[in-house]
């Protein structure tokens, strides 16, 4: 027996918006019909001009973001952040690399972890289509289920782990006045309120967020060098510095690999006939341009706590929020240093609204069923889950935040390996996909083959990875604490078995 709600929003993607008239400017629904709790919602949702519209292919006529600075703005926004400029500490405090040989393995991993990202950003425009829901492409209308988990929890992981850096940044504001729980719900809030509008104010948000983090970035590599506490340090070789580099790269690559399984999300509204060279490269320079910059400026500063004890203290003490207050204000700025780190501690509202966001069009690729709950709802729900997560794991950001990079990393190697095997090799590009069948399981493939070497990929990371909790039989001999080699084994394995056995599955299903 049919509900009312199932008449009203049927899971046939491609009729569900037939009995709504869209704006062809805008997307916005008009005419609505509420007489459901769903219906009477997105009729909320449309009074307050936020996007209504779900994991259903977008029409041509809607695509017309033409904008390229719009492309590139958005991920340069969302990792012009204190979240990256964390990371590139841990080169130095968790991995005792010297600062050259962090500042290599920044450059070199982040010029890799990008690509895939660029990558899928062009799929965005031919498709009109998420990214997720562009993988049943590549992984079958039921394997794919396997890479939307792992991607909705990393949503709402990317979240947590960002919050807690902001989080401690406030907390080092007034002496500690502010509690880390309550750092923890004024980033998570504000983060809910701007993804809450959809696409084009997430857009238009991260097109001009990014301004006053450059400015303070550059204040603090001044105040940095009047310091004078940074040190190159003594670049030693050896297996063991071999095995750090490793490690902290794949920390790196997981990092910068991390909007792989988002990469079409922000490019979804742009005109079908947008070069696909260009959007490559306004993604590819809007990554690695502040990728790299606020890494290396944190592996600067993270290079005071091996010359100066007080330094390493307040690291310990505070973590990355003791760092910062180090560098802007004591000693330094004070009064308005102080200002500089809470305008810092928002700027993770930047990085976590891309997640936010893309977790309800994960979530309603998981399980089809689940598309009767509006995007906005998963918005709220993923906000509820990562402060649930983000308020105990404030105490061990360290350990949390690199592992969970590597994890991110593991899993997007194998994804990655997979969707360009069948794109390059079974598809031979674009012109072998047709875009009407992203909604029908028989005109896609079995997801056999994806899904055994995903396996395979998962068996390459377990021999391959390096972390306090397990240690790879391969990682182990590569100096005195393992060398992370999970990602590239990952890769590696998840393309050959892929290969092996995607030829069979063609032969016997013809799909």
């Amino acid at each position: 027996m049919v509900s009312d709600l199932e008449k009203e929003y049927p899971l046939d993607y491609s009729k569900e918006v037939a009995h709504i008239d869209i704006d062809q400017t805008d997307g916005e629904i008009q005419d609505e019909k509420p007489t459901t709790l769903v219906g009477k919602f997105n009729k909320f949702m449309n009074s307050m001009n936020a996007e209504v519209r779900g994991i259903e292919r977008i029409p041509e006529e809607e695509q017309t973001d033409t904008s390229m600075w719009n492309t590139a703005s958005m991920f340069f926004g969302c990792n012009m952040v204190v979240a990256t400029v964390s990371l590139g500490c841990l080169g130095i405090t968790v991995f005792g690399l010297d600062f050259w040989s962090a500042f290599l393995t920044i450059v070199f991993f982040n010029f890799l972890g990008t690509l895939p990202v660029a990558f899928f950003s062009t799929f965005g425009p031919h498709f009109g289509l998420r990214q997720m829901v562009l993988s049943r492409f590549w992984f079958g209308a039921y394997t794919v289920k396997v890479p939307a988990f792992i991607n909705l929890v990393a949503c709402v992981g990317w979240t947590a782990v960002n919050t807690m850096v902001s989080a401690q940044l406030l907390h080092t504001v007034n002496n500690g006045s502010l509690p880390p729980w309550a750092g923890v719900l004024i980033i998570s809030l504000i983060t809910f309120v701007i993804t809450f509008f959809g696409y084009h104010v997430v857009h238009q948000f991260e097109k001009w967020s990014w301004i006053p983090n450059v400015i303070i970035f550059l204040i603090m590599a001044i105040r940095m060098g009047k310091s004078k506490q940074f040190t190159y340090g003594t670049m030693v070789g050896g297996r063991t510095t071999a095995g750090n580099v490793l490690s902290f790269g794949a920390t790196v690559y997981g990092f910068a690999t991390g909007w792989t399984s988002l990469a079409a999300d922000y490019t979804a509204y742009k005109p079908k006939n947008t070069s696909r060279v260009k959007i490559f490269l306004s993604v590819y320079a809007g990554l690695n341009l502040p990728l790299m910059i606020a890494m290396i400026l944190g592996a600067a500063m993270a290079m005071g706590t091996v010359k100066n004890p007080a330094w390493a203290e307040a690291y310990d003490t505070n973590s990355i929020g003791g760092l910062f207050f180090m560098v802007l204000v004591d000693d330094s700025l004070h009064g308005f240093g102080q200002f500089c780190v809470v305008l810092l501690a928002l700027s993770t509202v930047s990085n976590n609204t891309p997640n936010l966001y893309s977790l309800g069009l994960t979530a309603q690729t998981f399980w089809e069923g689940l598309r009767k709950v509006p995007r906005a709802i998963w918005t709220l729900a993923g906000t509820g889950v990562s402060i649930a997560i983000a308020i105990p794991a404030y105490y061990v950001f360290d350990s949390v935040m690199h592992n969970f990079m590597n994890l991110i990393g593991y899993w997007l190697a194998i994804y990655t390996a997979i969707s360009i095997s069948e794109h390059f090799i079974y598809r031979k590009g674009f012109k072998g996909y047709n875009p009407e069948d992203f909604d029908d399981a028989k005109k896609l493939p079995p997801g056999i083959a994806a899904g055994i070497a995903f396996a395979c990929g998962a068996a390459g990371t377990a021999i391959g990875m390096a972390q306090v909790w397990w240690t790879g039989p391969l990682a182990k001999p590569i100096g005195k604490y393992g060398g992370d080699i999970g990602f590239e084994l990952a890769f590696g394995f998840a393309f050959v078995a892929f290969n092996i056995l995607r030829p069979f599955e063609l032969k016997y299903f013809g799909r």
